[in-house]
């Protein structure tokens, strides 16, 4: 029996859990029926990141196999699987990683919560082009069971109609299924923007990351038509024999690029705007600069948008199209060359006195915008007819693609990640492992992809299984680089995923950030905000200051015109 002692205190009631979008409800099912931007966009985040470490696999395969130049120094790699290993990474990285990266995950977090908005305009839809992405996924794997493909990730043909591999059909059906999971996250996107904006959010006001995803938008939604109804000709191809493609069946291959490329191409910017639109954060933010020639940066997102649709010919130099087509296409991608230096100079002026801070976000900007420079300018040597025809199919193509998709792209990506960790987590990383992950990355992608440029002015084709002794050193050199790129990435892994358990907590503004996603909590409630929060100039970090208290940044409201009365917000 026991007794009550009443002259000991009750202990006090448990506080109360903070309720935000991670703990609002719980359980698998609260998950995968979510009808929240924020968790479809985490979801997004982590098939995106789990498909990146098996194309990761397979390109150090690659690379440890092109260590001698004669076949299996990785025992069992023959040629066959060899080809296997490089149309998997290629189709895995474009379709499952780059393309869906930063719109669908970072985007879907991010966006509305940018606008002070409660959700995407079409929840529903969103979650549907998640089931759809891992629809297409499931299709991957099952081509995989039904014994691979290996028609390189363009699936040229007559490699996607003659091949023995009977896992083609399952891949194309997938990548159609992606197809759509895209579509519906532009269609979101764009009447998201349009009709969900504040009250003084102009078009003007808005973040510039929003104006790169309206723009990669507009061309998900336009551009990837093509390519779905591409693919489903090749399947009816395959399956009927009915030339439409495939010569020995009365087709035109030749058709089958302009096809592929006026989506491909379009494709490109649809993985390399929002990227763009992350380092203008990036770069303003933390160096706590207004972002200079604010409407030259939004206009020339939609000219990249534009012309992405004009320069696909580019890619066919060879093919045998005419003269005069083949210049026209030229000079229509030099031309491309003007909105991208545009942003450029731009980013580089905002840093011109500023008071940067070289913390990991920022210095994956600053890389993003050295390698995304080699990109451009190795790019002016295959858009110049002299020089593609020599270099095409060559590994100087391989390394151009890897610096503009690879050192652009997903650079961008892994610092959006880290600016906005602490608001999609509610916990801060280790920045001293965070700066030493970047120069490891930074380093190691330079050694393995700028001695690319190497082998192929020197005439080492892309793609091929054994090569010639005296490019061997070459080739070594590339693997030992991706090595070292390759721990770069293990150890940002680690020192995220420990941030979950052990990470110090996040203020809700840890960077002084200027834009609405920074005046809610760290992580977000479910609903965002509580009411339509007030918005005054994104970029104008004078009225941010540093508390003691939060230890984070605050904005100083009795600083800022725009916010001191109501209606005063609007703006031009």
């Amino acid at each position: 029996m026991t007794t009550l002692d009443l002259t000991r205190p009750a202990p006090p009631p448990p506080a109360p859990a903070e309720d935000n979008y991670l703990t609002h409800t719980r359980g698998f099912l609260s998950w995968a029926f979510t009808l929240d931007h924020k968790r479809i966009g985490v979801m997004y985040m982590v098939s995106v990141l789990v498909s990146f470490f098996v194309g990761g696999i397979f390109a150090l395969l690659l690379r440890t196999e092109l260590l001698t130049p004669g076949p299996e120094t990785i025992p069992g790699i023959t040629a066959d699987r060899y080809n296997v290993l490089f149309t998997l990474h290629g189709a895995i990285m474009v379709f499952l990683v780059i393309i869906p990266s930063v719109p669908a995950a970072l985007g879907n977090f991010v966006l509305p919560i940018m606008l002070g908005a409660k959700d995407v305009a079409f929840p529903r839809l969103n979650l549907a082009s998640y089931w759809l992405w891992l629809a297409g996924a499931a299709f991957t794997v099952l081509s995989l069971i039904m014994g691979a493909f290996d028609t390189g990730w363009t699936f040229y043909v007559p490699y996607s109609t003659k091949t023995t591999f009977e896992g083609v059909i399952p891949v194309l059906i997938g990548v159609f299924i992606l197809g759509f999971s895209s579509i519906f996250t532009g269609m979101n996107f764009v009447v998201t923007i349009h009709k969900l904006r504040p009250p003084g959010m102009t078009w003007f006001r808005m973040p510039l990351f929003l104006w790169a995803l309206y723009a990669t938008a507009i061309i998900q939604v336009l551009a990837t038509p093509v390519l779905a109804i591409t693919l489903l000709l090749i399947i009816i191809e395959r399956v009927t024999h009915i030339g439409i493609f495939d010569p020995a069946w009365g087709g035109d291959p030749v058709l089958y690029q302009h096809f592929f490329w006026f989506y491909s191409h379009p494709a490109v910017y649809i993985m390399i705007l929002p990227a763009m639109g992350i380092v203008s954060e990036l770069i303003s933010v933390h160096s706590h600069r207004h972002i200079f020639g604010y409407r030259f940066i939004a206009f020339s997102s939609v000219a990249i948008a534009i012309f992405g649709f004009l320069v696909w010919g580019h890619h066919m130099f060879t093919s045998g199209q005419s003269p005069l087509m083949n210049t026209i296409f030229s000079a229509i991608t030099f031309s491309v060359s003007i909105p991208s230096a545009i942003k450029v100079f731009n980013w580089l002026a905002t840093l011109y006195k500023g008071s940067i801070s070289l913390n990991t976000p920022m210095l994956y900007g600053l890389s993003f915008i050295i390698l995304f420079s080699i990109g451009g300018l190795t790019g002016l040597h295959l858009g110049a007819l002299a020089t593609d025809i020599h270099l095409h199919d060559t590994y100087f193509v391989v390394a151009h693609f890897h610096y503009v998709m690879m050192g652009s792209a997903l650079i961008a990506m892994i610092g959006g990640l880290h600016h906005w960790w602490p608001k999609m987590t509610g916990r801060m990383y280790d920045e001293r492992w965070g700066r030493i992950a970047c120069l490891l990355v930074f380093v190691g992608f330079n050694v393995t992809f700028f001695t690319q440029f190497l082998l192929g002015s020197q005439g080492m084709p892309r793609r091929y299984y054994l090569y010639q002794p005296e490019f061997q050193v070459y080739h070594v050199i590339s693997t030992l680089g991706s090595y070292v790129m390759a721990l770069g990435f293990a150890i940002t892994a680690a020192y995220l995923l420990h941030s979950l358990r052990a990470g110090r907590k996040a203020p809700a503004n840890p960077w002084g950030g200027r834009s609405l996603e920074w005046q809610c909590a760290s992580p977000p409630p479910h609903d965002n905000f509580a009411t339509t929060p007030r918005v005054g100039d994104c970029y104008d970090f004078s009225v941010i200051q540093w508390d003691e208290r939060e230890q984070g940044y605050i904005v100083r409201r009795d600083l800022d015109p725009s916010l001191r009365a109501p209606g005063a917000a609007g703006g031009h």
